[in-house]
């Protein structure tokens, strides 16, 4: 497959060589091209030394915040592009950056620094593509290979294992033999990686098609990082209800979810208590009240750990512990979910969680839920197209309205409160007079 640059791309390759250097694209932008995808942005190397880079371009504007690592952004009318000197990495001492780097002019030194064959092509227009490592019959044949010696490659840079579960999830590929091997053996290594990292490599995993595949394959490499789920390894749930032990649950939940992030890791975190909650009856069926409650603190706890925005713990702590709310078909019902819940978007998403849920239990139990579910998003819709009232914001009156009636203070707070509460249940239209005179007889009480 020929590979077509981006006209900034060919500007920068044609400049490093018009100035005598050696330059390809590089990396990822080489992979997703010979994967038939677009690339999101396109890496360049170059045989040149940091302060060449800089005289090469010093005629345009550029970026110079990674020039200590050899990178210079430079700024074309079609975006910034990255070029980086070809280099070697020294010695590795906290298990992620190397002590130092030597700049280079050969490229096969560069390509035999990288993570993955897939990830270690370089290609220039001309010249063609430069593959020393196998990488394009490992993207023929959906592998994951660590350029070299695995163990070598993870004990370098922790993080590679993660990256290698993620690439595995998100392109649908396996991982080499040793290169899976090592990344189970090396699991430990990813502690001394900075939470947030491994959060943002996670989430992408979590995200992958594959998702449910790769955490099936290496549990225990996510259980590092993420302990909570080790008690639901292999936990039978003691159910007619369940076909699946907790674990294998979850990873059918996580597969039949759509790939958003605060959705999957819902459904990664949604019974992750029931280990913790689980008491077996005299008929030997087993029960674990409180685990929606117990599982959305387990999810902050691990969320926050791991340094997930806060928006996002919020939104996954929402729905974990409203995982099991009984959503029924009628106004009133929907109304107070989108009141609890914020809005449309988390009423779907967790519509959408409890589908999955359902999805993974024993067939018998599926039906009458997905069919009630599916009755309450056409109550949804209704109650949306005809502007319902669900929140504060919508009552037709407001804190002034009720100050005129006397009310000061708290007690506007805790009238709008009653107000809204009415309006939910359909007690009381959501009409300026009614809500008036509602709040006008609460007031004399």
């Amino acid at each position: 497959m020929k590979i077509i640059l981006p006209s900034g791309a060919r500007r920068v390759l044609d400049t490093l060589e018009q100035s005598g250097y050696e330059a390809y694209a590089v990396g990822g932008c080489v992979r997703d091209s010979l994967l038939g995808k677009k690339p999101h942005d396109w890496d360049l190397a170059a045989g040149a030394s940091p302060e060449e880079l800089l005289r090469c371009f010093q005629g345009y504007r550029t970026i110079t915040d990674g020039i200590r690592h050899g990178t210079v952004g430079v700024v074309l009318p079609d975006g910034v592009y990255e070029v980086t000197s070809f280099r070697t990495d020294g010695e590795y001492t906290d298990h992620r950056h190397p002590k130092q780097v030597r700049f280079v002019r050969s490229l096969e030194e560069d390509l035999a620094r990288r993570d993955f064959t897939i990830n270690a092509m370089a290609y220039h227009p001309e010249r063609g593509l430069v593959d020393l490592f196998g990488g394009q019959r490992d993207l023929q044949e959906k592998t994951i290979r660590c350029v070299g010696d695995a163990k070598t490659r993870y004990c370098e840079d922790a993080l590679r294992i993660l990256r290698a579960l993620r690439f595995a999830s998100v392109l649908g590929f396996s991982l080499e033999r040793d290169t899976a091997f090592q990344a189970k053996e090396c699991r430990e290594q990813l502690a001394h990686i900075a939470p947030e990292r491994i959060y943002t490599e996670f989430l992408r995993l979590l995200c992958g098609e594959d998702a449910a595949a790769v955490l099936r394959e290496f549990a225990e490499v996510a259980a590092v990082f993420l302990p909570e789920l080790k008690p639901a390894f292999g936990f039978c749930q003691h159910s007619p209800y369940h076909i699946y032990d907790v674990w294998e649950h979850t990873l059918h939940v996580v597969e039949n979810t759509p790939a958003q992030p605060e959705l999957r890791l819902a459904a990664l975190f949604h019974d992750l208590a029931k280990p913790a909650c689980f008491t077996l009856d005299s008929e030997g069926r087993g029960h674990f009240y409180g685990h929606p409650e117990q599982g959305a603190k387990r999810a902050v706890s691990a969320l926050s750990r791991l340094k997930a925005p806060k928006t996002v713990v919020r939104q996954v702590e929402l729905l974990v512990r409203m995982h099991e709310r009984n959503l029924l078909p009628t106004e009133s019902s929907v109304r107070r979910a989108l009141w609890e819940l914020g809005g449309e978007q988390p009423l779907r998403s967790l519509l959408a969680l409890q589908q999955a849920d359902a999805l993974a239990k024993a067939p018998d139990a599926v039906r009458e839920q997905i069919g009630r579910l599916d009755k309450v998003r056409v109550v949804l819709l209704d109650v949306l197209d005809t502007g319902q009232c669900y929140c504060r914001k919508m009552l037709a009156v407001d804190g002034k309205d009720l100050q005129a009636l006397g009310a000061r203070g708290k007690t506007v707070g805790d009238l709008l409160a009653f107000l809204l509460d009415e309006v939910l249940d359909g007690a009381l239209q959501n009409q300026r007079e009614s809500l008036l005179a509602a709040a006008a007889k609460w007031l004399e009480k």
